[in-house]
């Protein structure tokens, strides 16, 4: 059955509120599929006129492009990018982030994980409020004394770890098999989806050398991100350091790659093509190992994780030392590690003047990342722009509501102005720094000053003979 055309709602420009469009149900005109309901506030489109995407480019395109030039611009890309990428590449929808079972504790687990969501505006728990629930009880487990087992954990909490284990394990191994869908599917529809995932990104890494450098983030656990930095050549600069396996440094320094141009020498300049990349919620190639965080060097799309943690070096190695949120690293008096530092980053990032955030495939399901763009937005000079396929829960909807700050927010919500495709074609900037544009843009305009001099004189000068006459 095919999926059922939903409604579009666009916000942008000097629209004071959100505009809903729909599918004209007529259909009289294949190229121009749309209409605004009656009743409906726009002032750009009459009511029940059919329309087409010329008209919605319009209204998009030249304010994103403005928008992505801000002094400070931030990328939150959510599980609908790599949704969208895996449909383009196999031609079918990527298993979700449903619940998981653990064996042990399950009705426990379950209603705590509900209840959870419930609070965060979710329907149901998903697999991070299932993996923090059990490893709160799990917790609270091994303080409980059992003196009478080897261990000095009860048989509770062993049964428990394993689980845990297994499950992480079992996670990873699905994120590792939506990487071998890519690498796997037909070559035409691979290098099409890498062609969107390349243009995609460098829409907002395109920028120039007085800006600052794009800032990425993430809730994502695979590396489709990664992988399609690598394709189009962009530099990423993160928190790890070193070559064999990358440490996690929580100390923060503003390090960048510049370049001396040819024959000019003390005058070093921006490289282009570099972003800052911060995954908020860890990785699949994470792992706590000792005292630190380190990335090993996990193949994309490899069949299984277990073969790489087996080498030397890393010892006792199980599924609880991955880090994947909120599976956070043991016995650090600093709870909730490395995420702390991670969000950190993203706050500092966004709450500054002129600053833009531009959300794609974000579900706002995440109150320490809400929060953080709720006080952006106390900020008068920064604004949001969301872009989603759809909105099922509500909740984005919820939010701009409960945010009040129209002025400041962008909507593009949708499986017209949502869909990867249709946007990179049709709505997105250029993905290049294009100067050429800007250039032709000048001449245009200095001949057109001329040709309105011309004209001023012209008329001028036939006045002054019609004096004289």
């Amino acid at each position: 059955m095919e999926k059922e055309q939903s409604d579009q709602v666009i916000k942008t420009r000097d629209d004071y509120s959100p505009v809903h469009i729909k599918y004209d149900a007529q259909q009289s005109n294949p190229n121009k599929p749309f209409v605004i309901p009656a009743g409906e506030e726009c002032f750009w489109m009459k009511d029940e006129e059919p329309f087409g995407s010329e008209i919605l480019r319009q209204r998009i395109e030249p304010w994103l492009t403005a928008l992505v030039q801000s002094e400070h611009l931030s990328l939150l890309i959510g599980s609908g990018l790599t949704h969208a990428i895996h449909n383009i590449a196999t031609g079918s929808a990527m298993e979700g982030m449903s619940s998981v079972t653990f064996g042990v504790f399950d009705d426990v687990i379950s209603t705590e994980a509900k209840r959870i969501a419930e609070a965060a505006g979710r329907e149901n728990g998903n697999f991070e409020d299932q993996i923090r629930v059990a490893n709160e009880l799990l917790r609270g487990l091994e303080i409980m004394p059992a003196p009478e087992t080897e261990t000095g954990t009860s048989p509770e909490a062993h049964a428990l770890r394993e689980a845990v284990d297994k499950v992480l394990e079992r996670f990873a191994v699905s994120i590792l098999q939506a990487e071998r869908d890519l690498e796997l599917s037909e070559a035409t529809k691979r290098n099409e989806a890498f062609n969107y995932l390349v243009n995609f990104l460098m829409v907002f890494a395109s920028r120039t050398g007085t800006r600052e450098r794009l800032n990425l983030f993430t809730t994502n656990y695979d590396r489709y991100i990664e992988a399609g930095s690598d394709a189009a050549g962009l530099r990423m600069i993160d928190r790890f350091v070193g070559s064999l396996a990358p440490v996690f440094r929580a100390s923060r320094l503003d390090i960048d790659l510049h370049y001396n141009p040819p024959g000019i020498r003390g005058e070093p300049r921006y490289l282009e093509g570099v972003a800052r990349f911060t995954k908020l919620h860890g990785s699949i190639d994470w792992i706590e190992h000792g005292e630190s965080i380190r990335r090993i060097a996990l193949p994309f799309g490899a069949q299984q994780l277990r073969p790489f943690l087996d080498v030397s070096g890393l010892n006792n190695i199980d599924g609880r030392r991955l880090m994947i949120y909120p599976n956070a690293a043991k016995d650090r008096e600093t709870a909730q590690y490395p995420y702390v530092e991670l969000f950190r980053d993203f706050a500092t990032t966004l709450c500054r003047p002129n600053s833009t955030l531009v959300c794609y495939g974000y579900s706002f399901g995440d109150e320490h990342i809400n929060r953080v763009i709720e006080d952006m937005l106390t900020i008068p000079s920064t604004h949001l722009v969301i872009i989603a396929y759809d909105d099922p829960l509500g909740r984005i909807k919820n939010t701009y509501d409960r945010l009040g700050k129209p002025s400041q927010m962008t909507l593009l919500i949708g499986d017209h102005m949502g869909n990867l495709q249709l946007l990179v074609d049709r709505y997105l900037p250029k993905s290049s720094i294009d100067r050429t544009t800007f250039r032709m843009a000048n001449v245009l305009n200095a001949r057109m000053n001329t040709r309105e001099a011309r004209t001023d004189a012209n008329s001028d000068n036939a006045m002054d003979r019609e004096e004289t006459q």
